[in-house]
């Protein structure tokens, strides 16, 4: 099995990637939500700190280690419902990262001592907090492709060059 803490170390490189990839987008285009979607970009980062909160936290019986505005509103099945603000996206980029660096702190320090074992809908069974933080980097790897995709289509001036068609 994959060393734990290694792969919370790769987890936080991957979220270090996804704020340097929408970092050039306004407010306005990280809260769009193109034609034939169901989310925009700031919900897609916010659910990434939701889901490990409910995989690792929620799943160990344990309570969440951020604030749960952070987390309800940005778990599966969910829809932007506002229009989130630049001090609010400010405190959702904080948030990816420093909670990445709790999960690492927790889990040397050995909190995660029970897990409700869990089948996920991609075929997938987590039995352990192994499972589970071996699972996230699938989980975010998947939605960083949707937020690429989502950045082409709320910024194509930054695409022209690679797009078949103009827009």
């Amino acid at each position: 099995m994959p060393d734990t803490l290694a792969t919370i170390t790769q987890i936080k490189k991957t979220r270090t990637f996804i704020l340097e990839l929408v970092k050039d987008l306004s407010t306005e285009q990280l809260n769009k939500i193109p034609e034939g979607f169901n989310n925009n970009i700031i919900w897609h980062i916010a659910h990434l700190t939701a889901t490990l909160q409910n995989l690792c936290y929620v799943r160990s019986g344990l309570p969440v280690s951020v604030e749960e505005k952070y987390v309800t509103p940005f778990l599966s099945g969910t829809k932007p419902v506002v229009f989130i603000g630049k001090e609010d996206i400010t405190s959702i980029f904080d948030v990816l990262l420093t909670s990445i660096d709790r999960l690492a702190a927790d889990y040397a320090r050995g909190v995660f001592v029970a897990f409700d074992p869990w089948d996920k809908r991609y075929g997938m069974k987590l039995n352990s907090i192994e499972d589970a933080v071996n699972f996230v980097p699938f989980h975010e790897g998947m939605h960083l492709g949707y937020m690429m995709a989502l950045k082409k289509l709320v910024s194509p001036e930054k695409f022209k060059h690679i797009l078949p068609v103009s827009f």
